[in-house]
């Protein structure tokens, strides 16, 4: 089962946020499929935005820590079919442009779950189900694959 990561999951496992997301997200990314993982690119170039914004990393350090991402799982990039898909998520459903865009690329990369804690929990579309990790209601989507990988 294919998943993707939004980039609060990779920022809490670059150490940004409290001890226990940060924990919680490597656990969870040592835990997954590596070869089922996908990123799309658009959680990449908000993490390096992230990284020297709220991080303080220099730009050569934030590079790194994203190149190290990119070497390590598929990097999914944006096309004008998944840029149109957000236009309308964002209109039909009231999402912000680039997490529909993060949404629309993990639908048109084949992934059935989108590992982020910016979405409403369970949101499901066109067969991509959203799955916010640190909920206190597990998703049984992500447990079974959980189970499934151990």
């Amino acid at each position: 089962m294919r998943v993707a990561l939004d980039t609060n999951i990779l920022a809490y496992a670059e150490g940004l946020g409290d001890e226990p997301r940060c924990a919680a997200a490597l656990k969870l990314i040592e835990q997954l499929p590596s070869a089922e993982i996908v990123l799309p690119a658009q959680t990449l170039g908000e993490l390096s935005r992230v990284l020297t914004g709220k991080a303080k990393r220099s730009p050569s350090q934030a590079r790194e820590a994203v190149l190290g991402w990119a070497d390590s799982f598929d990097v999914a990039d944006s096309t004008w079919f998944a840029f149109q898909a957000a236009l309308d998520l964002s209109v039909d459903h009231q999402l912000q442009m680039w997490d529909a865009l993060i949404l629309a690329v993990a639908a048109e990369n084949h992934c059935r779950l989108l590992i982020s804690e910016d979405f409403h929990n369970g949101f499901t579309w066109r067969g991509v189900t959203v799955v916010n990790p640190f909920s206190e209601d597990p998703s049984p989507l992500l447990t079974g694959l959980l189970r499934g990988s151990n």
